[in-house]
């Protein structure tokens, strides 16, 4: 068991750095930057804001740059709030993500589980397709359907 626990342990480092990668090249080939979307800025400082964030440096160079950033814990200074880093960002806002999932992982469980048995026991009965239709409308629903309006609703209404 510790051999396995081990060797997917292991498999995560090549995943991780592949969505990094692909999170880095994704971020800097979309049209813009971090600086465009709000209002325009003058170009002279422009150039200030790309050098102090080391956006002026080659592409290779700022992916060395961010990996080791990365790899030291450092996420960096936050484009949208001054004088506050990412990892400020995060540490202050963890609490309240941890509870809702801790909330949204026991109501999944308190579902799933019951439904998950009965789907296994009746196997190919009309409980098994039941409880099979329940747990993909309780995937798809919210997803797509529920999300969106709760955004509208509380969002844009409210």
């Amino acid at each position: 068991m510790f051999r396995f626990i081990a060797r997917r342990l292991l498999q995560t480092i090549p995943v991780l750095l592949l969505i990094i990668t692909a999170t880095f090249f994704m971020v800097r080939f979309v049209p813009g930057g971090p600086f465009t979307a709000d209002k325009a800025i003058p170009p002279e400082i422009l150039k200030n804001l790309e050098a102090h964030y080391g956006l002026d440096q080659p592409l290779w160079r700022q992916y060395f740059n961010y990996l080791g950033r990365i790899a030291h814990g450092d996420l960096g200074p936050s484009f949208k709030y001054a004088n506050r880093s990412v990892n400020e960002i995060i540490a202050s806002t963890f609490p309240v993500s941890l509870e809702l999932g801790g909330l949204a992982l026991g109501v999944a469980l308190l579902i799933g589980l019951p439904l998950g048995v009965l789907a296994a026991v009746r196997s190919n009965s009309w409980l098994d397709y039941l409880a099979s239709s329940v747990g993909l409308l309780g995937i798809c629903v919210p997803t797509f359907v529920l999300g969106p309006l709760l955004a509208l609703s509380l969002g844009i209404y409210l």
